[in-house]
């Protein structure tokens, strides 16, 4: 493979997906807002595994950022991001605003997807009206890629379980793989706005994986209370770090479990260092009560 083909209307990914369904061939598609990093392509390398042909969709949607956030300054590079995709994905669905949302041209509304009432706990209490963005621009992307296979990562907990609910919901062909968080070396989950982070903020930032590795090791042998308790008490090693909210899900509802819960859980965790907003997760095959 070479460097991919730029495909920006949604005439031109139609005309795609109907000359890979004549020819017997299946599509994966890894959504993404551009500033790709080794984390994304461990995505597109596990997409390639699964289907003929992948789609690496480049999509900044203004939808789920809320005002104050960054969407203006979000990173936009798509030149860069498609030359590292090279030999990694054949197509790249980099559309504008007014291709994914037809609605907005002269000023009409969007039909909006409701990511109900998990939507607003946790990032969606934060970010209100951010995962009802999210599942409007991921419905959207069905419908135009229309794809066999989409790969998302394990990092946003809280999208992986709307988004399958929503598969789940719509009842709508297509496969869900999840991927495991992807990692520097010290731990730091890979993610775009990483790169606003300067050195003091990038140190601080360890404080994310750091009360998640501790969370895990309670897990072993307290209860749900106690293993919050010792992620949250973490961040007081950490005074650049703001703590927004560290907790333990049920991962069959997405709900805060009780002190007495038994059963796998999921850890929560979103803090804003400095002004960069950043998140994790990490899976726990068992609580104790």
């Amino acid at each position: 493979m070479a460097t991919p083909q730029v495909l920006h209307t949604v005439a031109e990914m139609t005309a795609l997906r109907e000359r890979l369904t004549s020819e017997g061939k299946t599509l994966a598609l890894v959504p993404t807002m551009g500033a790709l990093h080794e984390g994304h392509l461990a995505l597109v390398t596990r997409a390639r595994e699964l289907a003929d042909v992948v789609v690496v969709s480049i999509f900044v949607n203004p939808l789920q950022f809320g005002a104050g956030e960054d969407f203006d300054r979000y990173p936009r590079t798509l030149e860069t991001d498609v030359v590292a995709l090279a030999d990694h994905a054949e197509f790249v669905f980099a559309p504008d605003v007014d291709e994914v949302y037809p609605d907005r041209v002269g000023g009409a509304s969007v039909p909006v997807q409701s990511a109900g009432p998990v939507g607003e706990t946790f990032e969606g209490a934060s970010r209100p009206g951010h995962f009802d963005g999210v599942l409007t621009v991921v419905a959207r992307l069905f419908d135009i890629v229309k794809p066999d296979v989409v790969v998302f990562g394990q990092k946003d907990a809280q999208q992986v379980f709307l988004v399958r609910s929503m598969i789940e919901k719509m009842a709508l062909p297509i496969r869900f793989e999840v991927l495991e968080t992807i990692r520097e070396a010290d731990g730091l989950a890979l993610s775009s706005r990483n790169r606003y982070l300067n050195e003091e903020e990038r140190t601080a930032a360890l404080a994310l994986p750091h009360a998640l590795l501790a969370a895990a090791r309670e897990a072993h042998h307290a209860n749900a209370g106690a293993v919050r308790e010792v992620g949250r008490s973490v961040f007081e090693n950490y005074p650049l770090v703001r703590l927004d909210y560290l907790d333990l899900v049920d991962p069959t509802n997405f709900q805060s479990v009780s002190d007495d819960y038994q059963g796998p859980a999921t850890v929560v965790v979103a803090a804003v260092v400095g002004t960069t907003r950043l998140i994790d997760t990490e899976n726990l095959e068992r609580l104790h009560a």
